[in-house]
């Protein structure tokens, strides 16, 4: 691994792939796929920011290289802003991408319409290992929208099949990734943290 690689802390390859086309060629990126003795770092904050610490700090303290790490997920309006944090998990196991939306729109089924609003929210952090206090950054994107009450494209992942952004008649799975990136919360995150990551690479 190049020295002034930058480790994306995480397994999925979609998020690897946003962040890719976000930073183009300025940095060699990695994944989790590249350190197979990697630390599964428990999401045991109670918000995106320090679940995205609490993953970039133990990433770039295991691989020695400056790390990223997010935490999102889908704050819905009638569900009190859950499933949040637990957007991952929320039917039960992490990374159940059809159980998850399925309970959302099982939990949502009787909510009129009118108060369907919900937002993507992102937390991006930034940690470079050190002696010491590591240097870390943190930032958050967030995208306002509503849900649909039946999934609606195949791009994407997550919760997008059931995603409208405000000012858009389709879904987030329904868009090309570059016009997904543009409006995403995770784009929005990414992108404000890439001036910390060029300038320290």
């Amino acid at each position: 691994m190049p020295a002034d690689a930058l480790v994306l802390a995480t397994r999925n390859q979609g998020k690897l792939r946003e962040l890719a086309r976000i930073l183009g060629d300025q940095v060699t990126l990695a994944g989790l796929d590249a350190f197979p003795g990697a630390p599964d770092v428990p999401e045991t904050g109670a918000t995106f920011e320090a679940n995205a610490l609490l993953k970039a700090r133990a990433i770039a303290a295991y691989a020695k290289l400056p790390a990223v790490a997010d935490d999102s997920g889908l704050c819905v309006d009638a569900l009190n802003g859950m499933p949040g944090v637990l957007s991952a998990r929320w039917a039960g196991q992490h990374g159940d991408d059809q159980a998850n939306l399925e309970l959302v729109l099982a939990q949502v089924a009787d909510v009129p319409d009118t108060r369907l609003g919900a937002r993507f929210v992102c937390a991006a952090a930034l940690v470079v290992p050190a002696d010491g206090v590591a240097p870390e950054w943190v930032v958050t994107g967030q995208v306002e929208g509503r849900l649909i009450r039946a999934p609606k494209g195949t791009g994407g992942f997550g919760y997008d099949p059931i995603f409208q952004p405000d000012g858009f008649t389709e879904t987030t799975a329904e868009m090309t990734p570059e016009a997904k990136d543009a409006i995403s919360h995770r784009g929005r995150a990414f992108r404000a943290l890439a001036p910390f990551i060029t300038a320290l690479i």
